[in-house]
């Protein structure tokens, strides 16, 4: 079967032009794949391999090593290409910048920590939650490269205390008298990392970032926090063995790059994470993430490709993704969907995971003005663990308080969610089993959950939702209506085990729906 599997990659390979080797260590994953995708391999590096301490670095947390790494990291590249080697110790330094055809590697013990400094950092024009704007620049980055990696055993960490916001009800209170006792800035309830981050609140709304000088962002650079490790329209990209954690914002943000693997990465920020995504995917193409952990402060395993009209003029959708293997403890979702999802999102295959402890286990959003498919999601496998919120759930009104008066037409802006595959999923002691939330003139659609069991607090409901089947699944509510059915079209319920004292409860308008 192995052989078997081989082959057809190496065919599929062949079919999409790619000169990688069909004996991809990967090769295994497209094993039953329900979509076209080439087959991807980690990238190659020559034989050279620099130590970081050869160009000055020293390793006590104490020397800033900003030059010893960009100037290592250029002096790889000239050469033709190869590893840059980081040894045991704590290396402090100001932003790296990656090059093309470098293995960025640490040993066992090496910890990577990013400067408090915020002048060390620039002010640079990127994209972050779905719009280009002013943000201040990432710790790690890299733009148009081809073949890179970050690899090894060793950490890397954000310094994240320095930019972010916190709540004080989000920690204990030694937490609280440590984070005040460091400095910052307090009003009411929320500790701020200096008063520069309360003078740029005044940004937040909408898309004033983007309409900030360059001059008025640098003022700010505490507000327009960074994520960790951004890497944009690259090409053979490997994430391999190093745990990134402690980011400003986001973790790791991959943005119009092909062919990413991410391989037994941990990925780590506090659950009190303003902002504190994992892995967020943004408009990628051929992508495989494998045997990763994460446990962040909102959502881990993100597929986005852009907000609103920025997302569907950049038009650059996700597609091709594998997720296999993976665990997510906390986190807002465990894998998620939106809700920048304008650019569309397609051929996504998660299968072998485990949720334990997020707030939502299976995550779709988005809301009217995004605009944007997402089609031909398929998962399979999944078990969950102490999900406090939805343990699946699809809500077109997110961030909506109060809907409008009148059903709006459909137009570009209108968000589609259809086509969409799961299998095979075991939810124990979550807050709700199921949530399907569409909006009237665009319903969810073509949604199959199959041979899948529900242990709530609540049961499902199916809102505004279209060509819905559920075959064998069992919900049991601690108590209420194991399945609340409301304005749906057309939806087959066969083999269903609803265990409560109520099984379905009808409101709304309701056609087409059979229990077999």
């Amino acid at each position: 079967m192995k052989i078997k599997s081989i082959f057809c990659a190496a065919v599929l390979a062949l079919a999409f032009g790619q000169s990688l080797s069909a004996e991809s260590k990967y090769a295994g994953l497209y094993k039953g794949l329900q979509f076209e995708m080439p087959v991807i391999d980690a990238p190659v590096f020559p034989d050279l391999t620099l130590q970081l301490t050869d160009f000055g670095a020293v390793g006590d947390g104490v020397t800033l090593n900003t030059d010893a790494f960009n100037k290592a990291l250029a002096e790889v590249n000239k050469r033709g290409g190869g590893t840059l080697n980081v040894p045991s110790g704590v290396w402090y330094t100001g932003p790296i910048v990656l090059q093309s055809n470098v293995n960025l590697h640490l040993e066992a013990g090496a910890l990577i920590v990013f400067a408090d400094d915020e002048d060390l950092y620039d002010t640079v024009y990127v994209v972050y939650e779905g719009f280009e704007a002013w943000r201040t620049q990432s710790p790690i980055s890299g733009r148009d490269l081809e073949n890179i990696a970050i690899t090894g055993e060793g950490v890397i960490d954000g310094n994240g205390g320095m930019w972010r916001p916190v709540k004080k009800n989000k920690m204990n209170t030694a937490e609280w008298n440590n984070l005040v006792a460091r400095g910052g800035v307090v009003e009411g309830d929320v500790w701020y990392p200096s008063q520069s981050y309360i003078d740029g609140m005044k940004y937040a709304e909408g898309n004033r970032r983007a309409l900030l000088t360059e001059a008025e962002a640098r003022q700010v650079k505490r507000f327009l926090r960074p994520v960790m490790v951004q890497l944009v329209g690259c090409r053979n990209v490997l994430l391999q063995g190093v745990t990134f954690q402690n980011s400003p914002a986001w973790n790791v943000h991959p943005l119009m790059c092909q062919n990413l693997i991410v391989d037994d990465v941990y990925i780590k920020n506090p659950d009190f994470a303003q902002n504190g995504d994992g892995l967020d995917i943004e408009s990628c193409k051929n992508v495989i993430v494998y045997r990763s952990m994460l446990d962040v402060g909102d959502d881990a395993i993100c597929i986005k490709s852009g907000k609103d009209e920025a997302g569907r003029k950049r038009g650059i959708p996700s597609e091709n993704v594998i997720v296999r293997d993976c665990r997510v403890f906390h986190g807002h979702g465990g894998f998620v969907v939106g809700s920048e999802m304008s650019g569309g999102v397609n051929n996504i295959s998660v299968a072998d995971c485990q949720f334990i402890g997020t707030d939502i286990g299976l995550r779709f959003k988005s809301t009217r003005g995004r605009g944007g498919v997402v089609k031909n999601i398929f998962i399979d496998n999944i078990n969950m663990l102490d999900i406090s919120g939805d343990a699946i759930t699809f809500d077109l009104y997110y961030f909506v308080k109060n809907g409008p008066k009148e059903i709006p037409p459909v137009d570009e802006t209108t968000p589609q969610f259809r086509d969409i595959f799961i299998n095979g999923i075991t939810s124990y002691r979550s807050g709700k089993a199921l949530k399907f939330n569409g909006i009237p003139e665009m319903p969810i659609e073509n949604i199959r959950v199959t041979n899948s069991t529900f242990s709530a607090r609540e049961g499902g409901l199916l809102s505004e939702s279209k060509d819905i089947l559920f075959d064998n699944v069992t919900i049991r509510p601690d108590a209420g209506a194991a399945l609340t059915v409301n304005n749906v079209n057309s939806a087959r319920l066969v083999n269903c085990r609803f265990i409560s004292g109520d099984p379905i409860e009808y409101t709304g308008t309701n056609t087409g729906v059979t229990v077999e």
